[in-house]
């Protein structure tokens, strides 16, 4: 009987481990959980899928958030030697609607109302610039 205790005991403490490790695996906070009200109004992903990949996101704001807007960086998909850009502007601003490859990715007249850039290289190298332009 007291064997059949310890193994009863060993299970139970097995089972609440699994328990918490599953709780742990789908309570990871995401873009929902920001409070800085991300909301995605443009994007261009480039369909060569046998060399560098480019994405670039147009993500307006509602508070200027810097560390939030950071982390939303770091949420969005890289490919490996690939590059990722997201423009941040605030949500009442002047926003551009389309996007075009290379270093120049809309009009200039955008450019006033850019808050932050978020850029990850070729080589994963995270660049955050406040007032890029």
């Amino acid at each position: 009987m007291n064997r059949k205790s310890l193994v009863y005991f060993f299970v139970a403490g097995i089972l609440v481990l699994i328990f918490f490790m599953v709780k742990d695996i789908f309570d990871q906070p995401g873009i929902a959980d920001m409070k800085a009200g991300f909301k995605e109004i443009v994007k261009y992903r480039n369909a060569n899928n046998t060399g560098p990949v480019q994405r670039i996101y147009v993500v307006t704001v509602k508070d200027s958030v810097w560390k939030e807007m950071e982390d939303y960086g770091n949420l969005m998909p890289h490919t490996k030697y690939g590059n990722t850009k997201v423009y941040f502007f605030m949500q009442s601003e002047n926003i551009p609607k389309k996007l075009q490859p290379g270093e120049i990715n809309f009009d200039l007249k955008f450019n006033k109302s850019c808050i932050a850039l978020y850029e990850k290289s070729a080589m994963s190298q995270v660049a955050f610039n406040k007032h890029p332009y």
